[in-house]
């Protein structure tokens, strides 16, 4: 590409003026029929001008020297774009018209380029293209225009010329000369109308329409059009920056000003600037409001502090910010509280399904508060349990039974304890912590504050956020908490701290000890489908701008959705997926087509995909070392099969499966106790001094830990050394000890809902825990036979096949002849084991 670098008829691109001269009328006659082609990126050639083009590409160069080596003559045509190819140049890469040009001096820069001074002949136009070794064009020469006698031109000229005048004082860097060729070119209309354009910083298209344009009076009434538009542009960037630079020097002034009236006013005992007047408003405020004795102190100290300090200062701005702190917080402005406890109970009814724990408790307090005229400890409470149970919504509706204005805080990912007790004002751009910045803005000293996902906080080397939680979730102190920013008490006593949870094991224990933990359970298959016909499917049919009789889903549909297409504990997966139905009718009510209103079992594996896949008790198969296992998760319960394998060895144990210290130790203890007992189950005691064990839980990448998987393990290891086979229709859970008891473990809603889940019909589980079974809703274990069993021997008596071990004689067979049972619940049958 090339690029022109004009200046009036001399030979350097400096700009220095020279003879112009116009010859067409002579010239015209002898250009050829073909001249070598040029492409221009940028158009400053016209006929009658000498300019400079920078020629730095192959193809050009050869064009120049083939054309400097002959007549001298070439075609510059400009390129509609740079985003060609010119070795294989197009006729619609170019613009119509083009000029023909005389090379005047060719020459080669520092740099590489060669620098070619050419001179304008005449317009031409563009009619054929010829390839070659390098391109070609036949041209037709164009006349210029007559100047017209009748005095219409004359007006126009003299306009070009005054608004080219002002450009020229408009523009900076333009060469002097042309101030000089402006006023020379009286008698040379035509050529002056090319030098303008020429020189004007114009893109290549809008030349190009220029140089198509015939008669002389239209390109002048172009000309003018581009010189009013760059006067104007021109004169607009002047005045803005006139505006810009008279401001700052205004500012400047009104400051020195500002500072000599400061001084007459003081003089004369006036405020200067009105200053004092906002300073007695916020000293007003602040005397207003009921602060503690602490809190008043400080900002009378700093109220001095301020009237002595210039409002030029930076000390001024950090103070001033402290006072409107101070004056903003809510110090005892607590909103009137709802204790109406039938309306409290319909509100909870109305939002949630099920969590009995969690209402009953909600209920006490405000029934507490009714009666002690509100004058009871506000108890700090911990919603623990998996994702997608309704904790975080429950928390507003527990704040709307009060009738108490909400916030929340994620503390997940927190690791600066700043972000709880604020930063010091030593600091640049320090403020309040978190809990008071939420409280000035709920704007009430007694919200329902909730601290969502205590258990993702985490401490870094800015200090331990856990730490910081200890004062304000102190019933006992969190009325003197102290923000590092206030330095002085702020009384948290009315707010009601609500916290959120999945699991409370990586909470430190001072911290745990000060929380009222309530355990918020998975839900069952029934409660799921409650929750979906209550709340879950209208709520989605609005969203997705659908009536209740657009889309309806069966029960059995819906049953389907959550026992082929959902494995959680919550309600979360269950949302996405009745969303994904709701959506898929949404795109055909949007198009105006029809749709069958009811949400058939047959597309549920279009819509929601295949169903996930689970360890159903069907699937499974009496094997010997492999025992069906329950597990506790963050994310509910989950089935967890214990894997035991031997091989010739020398009694040596490989545990496996990603396991953590606890459940290492809980795998050493069963082991120990197998081989103890190892004569009284009639097994070869030899037989684990000649082989290695290999014990393994699957699903390496998931860390597992606990003590639960005591008794699984034994009864693997007890298959594993007899040979005898393990029911595949039986899960376990418990701790073992090195008595052979099976101790109690937690969680045991959630491992009775993944057992029932995954279609396992019996579980054994410790004795200790058979009176939790109270607090269970009779769903859960009408679908289960629930087996307390105190020491293992009942465990193997139940859940492996039988084979040649016989029990001690104190220890009843559980297989074959059940020792006892009684009902349960709605009439289920849950075996009892003797002693």
């Amino acid at each position: 590409m090339n690029n022109n670098d004009m200046n009036a008829a001399g030979e350097k691109p400096a700009g220095k003026a020279g003879e112009l001269s116009y010859e067409l009328d002579a010239v015209s006659a002898e250009l050829p029929d073909f001249l070598n082609l040029l492409p221009m990126a940028e158009l400053n050639s016209f006929p009658g001008l000498t300019s400079t083009i920078s020629v730095d590409e192959g193809m050009s160069r050869e064009v120049v020297r083939r054309s400097a080596g002959g007549d001298g003559l070439m075609a510059l045509f400009p390129l509609k774009t740079l985003d060609v190819d010119t070795y294989d140049l197009k006729p619609s890469d170019f613009f119509p018209m083009g000029v023909a040009a005389r090379i005047v001096q060719v020459r080669e820069s520092d740099q590489g380029a060669l620098k070619v001074s050419v001179q304008g002949v005449s317009r031409v136009a563009f009619t054929q293209l010829l390839s070659g070794d390098i391109p070609s064009v036949r041209i037709i020469p164009h006349r210029e225009p007559k100047v017209a006698e009748d005095g219409t031109l004359k007006p126009l000229i003299l306009e070009a010329r005054r608004l080219y005048a002002e450009v020229l004082q408009l523009i900076p860097g333009l060469p002097v000369e042309l101030f000089k060729i402006n006023n020379l070119l009286d008698g040379e209309p035509v050529i002056l109308a090319d030098l303008i354009m020429a020189s004007l910083p114009l893109k290549t298209p809008a030349k190009a329409e220029y140089l198509m344009i015939q008669g002389l009076k239209h390109r002048y009434l172009k000309l003018l059009e581009h010189l009013t538009i760059e006067v104007s542009n021109r004169k607009a960037g002047q005045a803005i920056s006139r505006r810009i630079e008279q401001g700052l020097d205004r500012r400047q002034k009104e400051m020195h000003l500002r500072e000599q009236l400061k001084a007459i006013k003081a003089e004369l005992g006036e405020d200067a600037d009105g200053e004092g007047e906002q300073l007695r408003g916020l000293e007003a405020k602040i005397a207003s409001l009921a602060l503690p004795e602490t809190a008043r102190l400080a900002a009378a100290r700093e109220l001095e502090r301020l009237a002595t300090t210039p409002p030029q200062s930076a000390e001024y701005g950090v103070i001033r910010g402290y006072l409107e702190w101070i004056a903003d917080l809510p110090w005892n402005s607590p909103s009137e509280e709802t204790r109406d406890l039938a309306a409290a109970r319909g509100i909870l009814e109305r939002d949630h399904y099920g969590l009995a724990k969690v209402k009953k408790r909600i209920l006490e307090f405000l029934a507490v508060r009714k009666l002690t005229a509100q004058s009871a400890r506000t108890p700090i409470l911990c919603l623990t349990g998996p994702p997608g149970v309704g904790k975080t919504s429950l928390a507003r509706s527990i704040a709307e039974c009060l009738g108490r204005k909400f916030v929340r805080l994620s503390l997940g990912g927190l690791k600066d304890e700043a972000e709880i007790r604020g930063h010091r004002r030593t600091y640049v751009g320090s403020r309040p912590g978190r809990i008071v910045s939420e409280i000035k803005r709920a704007g009430v000293s007694n919200p329902v504050f909730l601290l969502d996902e205590l258990d993702k906080m985490c401490s870094g080397h800015h200090g331990d956020p856990a730490a910081a939680l200890l004062e304000a979730l102190d019933p006992e102190q969190n009325e003197t908490f102290t923000d590092h920013y206030l330095e002085v008490p702020f009384d948290l006593s009315g707010v009601l701290f609500i916290l959120t949870a999945n699991v409370l094991g990586d909470v430190p224990g001072p911290l745990r000890d000060r929380l009222e933990v309530i355990e918020v359970d998975g839900y069952s298959v029934p409660e799921k489908m409650e929750i979906a016909a209550r709340h879950l499917w209208p709520r989605e049919l609005e969203r997705h701008g659908l009536g209740p009789d657009e889309l309806r889903i069966s029960g059995e549909v819906l049953e389907k959705v959550i026992t082929l297409h959902t494995w959680e504990a919550g309600v979360r997966e269950l949302d996405r997926s009745l969303s994904a139905l709701a959506r898929s009718r949404s795109v055909s009510k949007a198009e105006g087509e029809g749709f069958c209103p009811q949400v058939t079992a047959a597309e549920l594996k279009d819509v929601l995909g295949p169903p996930l896949r689970r360890p159903e008790a069907k699937e499974l198969e009496a094997q010997t070392g492999v025992v069906a296992g329950l597990a506790w998760t963050a994310a509910g319960g989950d089935i967890m099969f214990i894997e035991a394998v031997g091989m010739p060895g020398h009694g040596n144990m490989t545990v496996t499966g990603n396991l953590g210290d606890v459940m290492r130790e809980s795998a050493q203890a069963a082991v120990s106790y197998v081989r103890s007992r190892s004569r009284d189950w009639g097994l070869d005691p030899e037989w684990f001094s000649r082989h290695d064990i290999h014990l393994h839980l699957p699903h390496g990448a998931i860390p597992k830990d606990g003590p639960s998987a005591g008794v699984g393990i034994a009864a693997a290891v007890v298959s594993l050394a007899s040979g005898r086979k393990v029911r595949p229709d039986v899960a376990v859970t418990g701790e073992i000890s090195l008595r052979g008891l099976v101790l109690p473990v937690g969680g045991l809603k959630e491992k009775l809902l993944a057992a029932a889940r995954a279609g396992i019909p019996t579980v054994m589980i410790p004795d200790a825990n058979f009176q939790d079974l109270d607090d269970l809703p009779d769903e859960i274990t009408a679908s289960l036979d629930i087996v307390p069993a105190r020491s293992l021997d009942q465990v193997i008596s139940l859940a492996l096949l039988p084979g040649d071990y016989r029990p001690r004689p104190d220890v009843p067979e559980l297989a074959g002849g059940i020792a006892g049972s009684r009902p349960f619940g709605r009439g289920v049958n849950v075996t009892l084991t003797t002693p």
